[in-house]
């Protein structure tokens, strides 16, 4: 069992939801990006999502495009980010979880790849531009590695693709909410409870739904259908505008409340 498969079946049998804040790795800048990963954990976060900026990001909302274009501006490469993490790692016990596109792992090596990731005390993975169908160079190397894997759903995946995700995750089922890309929304989709019902209905493995949720009140809503709740763009943005994090930290506090 992976680390995150362990933390989520650690809250199932603690009657928790997991909560799942996302950052941009390098905006403004990598010690700021530490300073967050620290305030994640220890106000609350479960696990983090670290995202790793890529020059064409197909998933992306405006707002984690905008903070991936000022980190890349900034001259932040992967590598530079595996050793800012590597500096936080050993004093946090907040599992962390790189977001990334498949090019940049292509273009790495995939054993260097994991071992670097492995190095670093990242422990999950989540590439949305790669289906689980394509991933089998990927799988054994995660496994040797023992670094999750989290697969995206999607609203329009069938019954099989539902399935072939699950089975391909070690980690949970990302179950993107919405068609489209990432972002804050006002209000989340009204077949959002039946999509979810169906994954949960098509396998056990755990469950985070992310893609526009932005307040207390839809990580609420959230928290009661799933086993896992991802929120991104809020806390980007509140970031990007934050020197001192006060506001990150009252929203973090506020959002790791409402999921219970």
């Amino acid at each position: 069992m992976t680390i995150i498969a362990q933390k989520f079946a650690d809250l199932r049998q603690n009657k928790k939801k997991a909560f799942i804040p996302y950052i941009m790795a390098g905006d403004p800048g990598l010690d700021r990006t530490v300073q967050l990963i620290e305030l994640l954990a220890a106000n609350g976060a479960d696990l983090i999502e670290v995202g790793v900026p890529f020059s064409d990001p197909v998933a992306d909302g405006p707002v984690i495009q905008q903070a991936g274009v000022r980190s890349l501006q900034n001259g932040c490469t992967f590598d530079k980010i595996l050793a800012s993490i590597k500096k936080v790692t050993p004093y946090i016990d907040t599992p962390l979880i790189l977001m990334m596109y498949y090019n940049m792992i292509f273009q790495k090596g995939f054993q260097k790849f994991f071992e670097s990731v492995k190095i670093a005390g990242c422990t999950g993975l989540i590439i949305p531009d790669l289906p689980p169908d394509e991933a089998a160079e990927l799988r054994p190397l995660a496994e040797e590695y023992q670094i999750g894997l989290n697969f995206l759903v999607a609203p329009t995946s069938s019954d099989e693709r539902i399935r072939l995700a699950a089975e391909a995750s070690t980690g949970f089922l990302y179950a993107v909410s919405l068609k489209g890309v990432t972002g804050m929304r006002s209000s989340l989709p009204p077949e959002l409870p039946q999509f979810v019902s169906k994954i949960k209905s098509l396998t056990d493995k755990p469950v985070a739904v992310g893609f526009g949720i932005a307040t207390a009140e839809q990580a609420k809503m959230v928290a009661g259908l799933a086993d896992g709740v991802i929120v991104g763009s809020a806390i980007v943005k509140a970031a990007a505008s934050d020197p001192e994090l006060s506001e990150v930290k009252r929203l973090v506090r506020e959002l790791r409340g409402a999921i219970g």
